[in-house]
């Protein structure tokens, strides 16, 4: 009899925990990062899901002379955006994550 009560409590801990898991990413996919590149000349704009969902490039990163340093910028301010979202990813949902295998 004690084993059933404590696996409906940790049946019941589990889906506490399930429904915290699913709010933390519903809202982690509500925010919005800000990825720059060098002196602000690329932003891009990402939600928590990894979408990017806005780009903003300053005239002056246009060199017609120099396609290649607009393409350089744009990285930087994706991967930076990017890496934003990781890190907010991993601080919020690495409290689930820890000590499982594979994880």
């Amino acid at each position: 009899m004690m084993n059933g009560m404590n696996m409906n409590k940790m049946m019941k801990q589990m889906k506490k925990m399930q429904k915290q898991l699913g709010e933390e990413q519903e809202n982690l996919k509500q925010q919005e990062f800000k990825g720059v590149a060098p002196d602000n000349m690329v932003e891009v704009t990402f939600g928590g899901d990894k979408k990017m969902k806005d780009i903003q490039i300053k005239p002056e990163a246009i060199d017609p002379d120099d396609p290649e340093m607009l393409g350089d910028l744009v990285l930087a301010a994706v991967n930076d955006g990017l890496s934003k979202v990781d890190k907010a990813t991993e601080s919020t949902m690495g409290k689930y994550t820890k000590g499982i295998p594979g994880m």
